[in-house]
């Protein structure tokens, strides 16, 4: 057996055009064999006009303005032939229709007004003759405005239906770029807070393991006291690190470590030696809690000290250092270290701790610097807001700068 070769299939699109097309002249062809009294009976150029009508409105939809002509012609020659009947205008009606459905609104606009005139011409001419009984040309010139205008409806309601599709779908869009880059942000965030506590907790941890070998021999208490302290900064990065790890895990019932605090700075130097580097606190108020901050501007504080000093063990061989915090004359929190240097031999840099820093000093809208001193050593200042701007107005501006005039230290150079 041989295979049949398959049967061309008509596009889906054109098959629905050619089915209204018939249907609608079907009824027109009704109505034009009806010959109703005082109508010009059906003859050979009433069914070619009616074959024109077909052939043009076959083409409503892939091109509205041709078939708009030909259903034209075809219309107004059954008039101008004395053909009379309701449905004779009902081809050219439907090509009108598409044809502002499909456009524009000046397309609809040129085409309502050549459609008017030329009806209500033809209905001029028809009339002259005698004995004729034509319709009123104002009625002929409104009926071909009926299918334009509701046509021109259809298309407004649908591009306003694609506006408001297209606007849920930007809408959309730009909610999911503002979650993509909250997460960003957020990650960002997490990356650096682990970055700091781990960053910190291994380079002290490094020196108190250092302390306790060196003294382990002759000064057996003093390193007991260093392991001590190494086991007590694991304990605080281990909390620390649950804390932050229970972010990414969205676990509400782990337990929440609080933010650290600018009080919190003492416990944060005595994790380090005593004589390497010998660091000086200075922050009178600020370190009690009786002046309280901002939760955001203390945390930021606080990381920016623990790098700071971080940096200071791991990178300078000076022997003392110094963290000064203060508010300035605008109410801002100022928070300073400075070691005396110099650089280490083989240290190998800063690496990401100074951009981390700024980083995190500028996502509060506050600034830092860092660079060396002129007379060695190198220093990080960080300037955060920490009051309201109305405070900040009311603040006098000549006062001197807090870290310039000092307190007391807490732990001595």
């Amino acid at each position: 057996m041989t295979a049949e070769a398959p049967s061309p299939r008509v596009p889906s699109g054109l098959a629905r055009d050619l089915a209204l097309s018939v249907a609608v002249c079907c009824v027109t062809a009704v109505d034009l064999a009806s010959n109703v009294p005082g109508s010009r009976e059906d003859d050979w150029l009433s069914w070619a006009l009616l074959g024109l009508t077909v052939l043009g409105l076959c083409w409503h939809r892939r091109r509205p303005l041709f078939a708009v002509v030909v259903t034209g012609v075809g219309t107004l020659g059954w008039t101008l032939a004395g053909h009379l009947g309701e449905l004779l205008n009902l081809p050219w009606m439907v090509a009108l229709y598409f044809l502002a459905t499909s456009g524009d609104r000046r397309r609809t606009l040129w085409a309502g007004c050549v459609a008017a005139l030329a009806s209500g011409v033809v209905a001029v001419l028809a009339g002259r003759e005698e004995g004729r009984s034509m319709p009123s040309p104002v009625l002929e010139m409104a009926i071909p405005l009926v299918p334009l205008l509701l046509g021109e409806v259809v298309r407004g309601r649908r591009e306003l239906t694609a506006y408001y599709a297209e606007r849920a779908h930007r809408a959309e869009r730009e909610r999911e770029r503002e979650a993509a880059r909250r997460v960003r942000e957020e990650r960002i965030r997490i990356a650096r807070e682990l970055h700091d506590i781990v960053a910190h907790t291994v380079s002290a941890m490094t020196v108190q393991a250092g302390v306790a070998l060196d003294a382990l021999d002759r000064r057996p208490e003093l390193s007991r006291a260093a392991l001590r302290q190494v086991r007590e900064s694991g304990r605080e990065a281990v909390r620390e690190l649950r804390t932050a790890l229970s972010v990414l895990r969205d676990d509400e019932a782990a337990p929440v470590t609080p933010a650290p605090r600018l009080a919190q700075l003492p416990e944060l130097i005595a994790r380090f030696p005593g004589d390497r580097p010998r660091i000086a606190l200075r922050g009178g108020e600020l370190l009690d809690g009786t002046h309280p901050l901002p939760p955001v501007a203390e945390l930021a504080a606080y990381r920016i000290v623990q790098e700071a000093l971080t940096n200071v063990v791991r990178h300078s061989a000076g022997r003392h250092a110094t963290v000064a915090v203060g508010l300035d004359a605008r109410r801002r929190l100022v928070v300073e270290v400075v070691n005396e240097g110099p650089t280490r031999a083989g240290s190998g840099g800063a690496g990401l701790g100074l951009v981390g820093m700024r980083e995190r000093a500028n996502a509060i809208g506050g600034t830092l610097d860092a660079g060396p001193l002129p007379g060695g050593g190198f220093r990080v200042r960080a300037t955060l807001p920490a009051a309201d701007t109305a405070d900040a107005a009311d603040a006098d501006p000549h006062r001197a700068d807090p870290l310039e005039a000092g307190t007391e230290p807490a732990r001595g150079e």
